[in-house]
C-alpha cells in the first residue's frame, strides 16, 4: 500500500526504478502506506511523517530518521541496528523485538510506546522520554540509560547492564536515581538490570 502523498508516492517509485541504494524521503508524509518488510539501509527520512505507517519487518540499518514523526507506527521486528532516531517522536509506536542495537534516541518521545523483547544493546537513550512505555523484557548492554520514566513505564522482565540516572516522574515532582537506587527501582518492578558507573577517560 502506498502513502496517499503524491511526492512520497513518487520518491518511492523513482527509487524502486532506478539503481538508486539510498531512498530520499527527507520531509516526505507516508502516512497511509504500508512498507513492511522494506529495505530501507542507509536511507534518509530526516522530519519525515510516518504516523501510523506499517513497517513491521522493515530494515533501517543506518537510517537516518532524526527528527522522523513516528506516532503509532507499527515497527514490530524492525532492523534499527545503527539507525539514527534523535528527538524523533514515537509517541504510542510499537517496537515490540525490534532490533535497535546501537541506535541513537537522544531527545526521543517514545511515551506510550512498546518496546517488548526489544534489543537495545550499547544503544543512546539520552533524555529520552519513556514515560508510559512498555519495557517488558527488553535487553540492554552497557547503555545510556538516562530516560524519563513514571509510575506507568513497565519494566518488567528487563534486564541488562546500564549506566544512569533515570528522572522518576509522578505528578509535579521528578527525582533522579542512579547506581543502587535506580537497580532497587528496577528490581521493584520486575526488572533484573545492573547498573554500571561511567568509564572514566582512556590513558
Amino acid at each position: 500500500m502506498l502513502p496517499a502523498n503524491p511526492e512520497a508516492t513518487r520518491q518511492l517509485h523513482e527509487w524502486l526504478a532506478s539503481e538508486e541504494y539510498n531512498l530520499n524521503g527527507i520531509e516526505c508524509d507516508f502516512r497511509g502506506a504500508d512498507l513492511s518488510g522494506g529495505d530501507f539501509s542507509n536511507a534518509w527520512f530526516t522530519e519525515a511523517v510516518l504516523v501510523g505507517v506499517r513497517l513491521v519487518g522493515a530494515s533501517f540499518y543506518r537510517a537516518d530518521l532524526q527528527s522522523a514523526d513516528l506516532t503509532e507506527a507499527d515497527l514490530t521486528g524492525a532492523d534499527l541496528v545503527r539507525a539514527n532516531l534523535d528527538d524523533a517522536v514515537l509517541r504510542s509506536a510499537r517496537l515490540d523485538g525490534a532490533d535497535m542495537v546501537r541506535a541513537s534516541l537522544s531527545d526521543v518521545d517514545a511515551s506510550g510506546a512498546s518496546f517488548r523483547g526489544t534489543k537495545f544493546l550499547g544503544a543512546l537513550l539520552i533524555d529520552t522520554d519513556m514515560r508510559g512505555a512498555d519495557l517488558t523484557d527488553a535487553v540492554m548492554n552497557e547503555n545510556l540509560f538516562e530516560i524519563k520514566v513514571d509510575d506507568s513505564t513497565v519494566v518488567h522482565g528487563l534486564t541488562g547492564t546500564v549506566f544512569g540516572p533515570i528522572t522518576v516522574f509522578s505528578g509535579e515532582t521528578s527525582r533522579e536515581l542512579a547506581g543502587a537506587e535506580l537497580e532497587a527501582w528496577i528490581s521493584e518492578r520486575g526488572g533484573e538490570v545492573r547498573v554500571i558507573p561511567p568509564r572514566g577517560p582512556v590513558k
